[in-house]
Order: structure tokens, then sequence, then C-alpha cells
């Protein structure tokens, strides 16, 4: 399932998946190497590590990890057979598997290990929640999930027991489209997780991870694993969470991104309820009591999204159309502001738009106003 890529050529990407499964190497780190190889980390690869390791921007950890490691090319081989050994997909930035919300992210990994394909483009919101909300809380979950699909959002989440694993079920029940980031690597799931990636996979899901084969989930992964959440979303909504609840992690990374961050109220005597009301309380998120204030906080308007499992596979759109959604904004611009940035013919360009929304990933607004899904 390893693919090819279209935006760096092999030396590039096999000096970045080595050092990324360096302990201690991350994204800022890898800026600094790629800084010292003269903007590329395929000279690195070229030549022994030795024989630039002691002068690489490294802390001495890292120094000593890489120390160990005769060449890069080596490292990025053995990675890539377990990668095809477990069926696992590598998405770099930039590439059509990896989520272009998370790319914007300050410190987002530079790839993403990954289990199904990344559908169509569209807008996406972070449900997220306790492992252990109160009896009953579990269906509305997983019915308010479905609702929010139904509108042709995609649902993020975190794979977790509880409010997490509702929601993507909910997603699913919709026919949508749902993400699931994991704290461990996709090699080493927990017997939770490994029965609910076949569901995902036959209904167009994606299992995501930053870590490489072979690392289990812990107390300091999870933490981590929160930004890519939120960070790959529009929006993120706490549905419940009491006052030390992770889910309250992934709403403080989401408000840090720029990121809209709702929480749903609960009775005050709730203590699985307490986060989302402090959340409230502080200021720090807006009370969500219905799926339309999702909608809203994802700019979408139902009927006008991507429907629930439909839409072409981006490289079925023809290169007129591909090319125009990339001069699209997430605010509305005039046909002429649009024409003014393509190559393309007046005549070329309308047909673009309509294959687009036909697609379902651009709305027109009265006035002949554009804007990309």
């Amino acid at each position: 399932m390893v693919e090819a890529t279209t935006h760096c050529d092999t030396a590039e990407r096999h000096a970045l998946l080595a050092l990324w499964v360096v302990p201690g190497l991350g994204p800022r780190t890898l800026e600094g190497l790629r800084a010292f190889a003269g903007g590329h980390l395929a000279r690195l690869v070229a030549c022994p590590v030795r024989e630039w390791v002691m002068e690489a921007p490294l802390s001495a950890q890292a120094r000593r990890r890489l120390a160990s490691v005769s060449e890069l090319g080596e490292v990025a081989e053995r990675v890539l057979e377990r990668c095809v050994a477990a069926d696992m997909g590598v998405a770099f930035v930039g590439e059509p598997n990896y989520p272009a919300r998370l790319a914007e992210v300050e410190d987002a990994p530079p790839l993403l290990f990954h289990r199904g394909r990344v559908g169509p483009p569209r807008r996406r919101v972070a449900l997220v929640g306790s492992r252990h909300p109160e009896q009953g809380f579990l269906p509305f979950a997983r019915h308010f999930a479905r609702e929010v699909a139904e509108g042709g959002v995609g649902v993020v989440s975190g794979a977790a027991a509880g409010v997490d694993r509702a929601c993507h079920w909910g997603a699913m029940d919709a026919g949508g489209e749902t993400w699931a980031f994991l704290g461990s690597a996709l090699d080493e799931l927990d017997p939770a997780q490994a029965k609910l990636l076949p569901h995902f996979l036959e209904r167009g899901g994606v299992f995501f991870s930053e870590l490489p084969p072979g690392i289990r989930a812990s107390t300091a992964t999870f933490p981590r694993r929160n930004r890519l959440i939120s960070g790959a979303s529009d929006a993120v909504v706490v549905l419940r969470a009491g006052a030390r609840s992770g889910s309250l992690h992934t709403a403080e990374a989401g408000r840090r991104q720029g990121r809209p961050v709702l929480a749903v109220p609960g009775d005050v005597m709730n203590e699985g309820a307490a986060g989302c009301n402090m959340l409230l309380r502080d200021g720090h998120a807006r009370a969500c009591l219905s799926v339309e204030e999702v909608w809203r906080a994802v700019g979408i308007h139902p009927g006008l999204a991507v429907p629930p499992g439909s839409g072409p596979r981006w490289e079925e759109l023809s290169v007129e159309a591909r090319g125009a959604y990339q001069l699209l904004d997430r605010v509305p611009r005039t046909f002429d502001e649009v024409l003014a940035g393509s190559r393309l013919s007046p005549a070329a360009l309308t047909c673009a738009l309509v294959e687009l929304e036909l697609s379902g990933l651009v709305i027109q607004h009265p006035g002949r106003l554009y804007e990309k899904v």
C-alpha cells in the first residue's frame, strides 16, 4: 500500500522517513537539518551518517541515536518493508492522502502513516469526549455524529473507547467519512481498534498515526496525538468531558490552532460534564446545542456540501477542475477574481466550476460567488 510520491524525489522522501523514525527528531529539528543540508535532506542520504552527524544541529541525545545508524537509506528501506507488511501507507505533506488542514498547523508532522484512502475535499469536525460518560450518553453521541455526517461533514476523532468510538460509528451509520488519529503505530492497535479497522476500510474511513511502525501507545503519545485530531478539522466539538478528560487537550490544541471550539453543556451535578462546563465558563468554547451549530461552525450549508459517501475521487476530476479548485478560498470569490488567477478561458473556467459544483466540492452563492468546500 506504500505509494509513490509526485511531490518529492525518492532520496528526499527516504531521508525524511528515516529521520522521522529517530526518537527526538521533531518537525523543528527536521527543518534545522534541512537548512544544514542546503535545503535538501536528500543530500544526507548520499553519504554515511558518521560524516555529518557531529556537525548537524542536533541535541546530544538525537546525535547519539543517529550515530548508531550507518546510512539513512537503509533505515528508510526497513521502515518501508514494515509498512508493506502491515498494509500501511505513508503520506507526506502536500500529497493527496495527507490532510490539507493539518498541513497548515505549525507543528504538523512531515508525514503520516495511514490505513485507508482520504476522500474528496470536504469540511470536517473533531467530535471528541470521555471514555466513560454517564449511562445513556453514548447513543446520543452516536446519533449526534450521524446527523453531523448526514450534512456532508467528515467526523474526526481518536478511536478511543466511549464517545470517540460512538462518533465514528455514527458517521459510518450515515455512510459518511470518518478519520481516526491513533496514539500508537498502526501495527500496534489494541484489540478494540483492530476490530474497528475493517469497518473503517469497508466504509471509506481512514486510520492515521504519526508514529512509525512498532511504537505502542503510552501516556506520552496521546496528548501529542490530540493536536492532530484538531489540526485536521475545521472545528472541535467536545461532547462530554470530565475535569481531567483528555478531550480537553484536544480543545486546547484547537484553540491554539485557531479552530472554533464548541462544547455540549451538561448538568452542573454531573461530574462527567465538568470539563465541558469549565470550557464554557472560562470562555474557551461556545455552547453547542444542536447539529446546526456544528454545521455553521465549519461553514457549510447542508445539501450543498459533499454528500456522505459520494463525490468523485480527486484524480477523476478534469485537470481544469482541479486547477480551478486550487484557486478558490473558503470565503466566496467572484468569477472575475477566479478568472484573474487562472490560465483558463472564461468558457473553460465556467465548465470547470460547473464540474466542481456537480461534484459537491464548490458552492455557488448568488451573484456568481464561488466558495470551495
